[in-house]
């Protein structure tokens, strides 16, 4: 009876040395996806302000100003005459706005 008593107390001393390691293990594993977790929120942050930026950019390159610019600038283009104008006339189809 009393080596049943021994093996007992050792086999609650094993369950509760790895119910130890198991808690500090898991709290661990807690605290590197927290610090994870905050990291990738960080970069999200981060992405969020350069979208923005980006998208200032985009409306500030776009702009019917800036267009014009280039398209005299680079381009060498130029508003033509009123003489230089010429209206093309479509001719409709008969089958034309009819989906098959």
């Amino acid at each position: 009876m009393n080596g049943l008593r021994v093996i007992a107390v050792a086999c609650m001393w094993t369950m509760l040395f790895g119910s130890a390691l198991s808690a500090i293990w898991s709290k661990h594993q807690a605290r590197t996806q927290f610090v994870e977790l905050q990291r990738l929120q960080m970069e999200r942050d981060q992405l969020d302000i350069e979208w923005g930026q980006l998208k200032l950019e985009q409306s500030a390159w776009s702009t019917h100003g800036r267009v014009e610019q280039v398209a005299r600038a680079d381009l060498r283009m130029v508003i033509p005459q009123p003489q230089e104008v010429r209206l093309v006339q479509t001719v409709a189809s008969p089958n034309a706005g009819v989906r098959p």
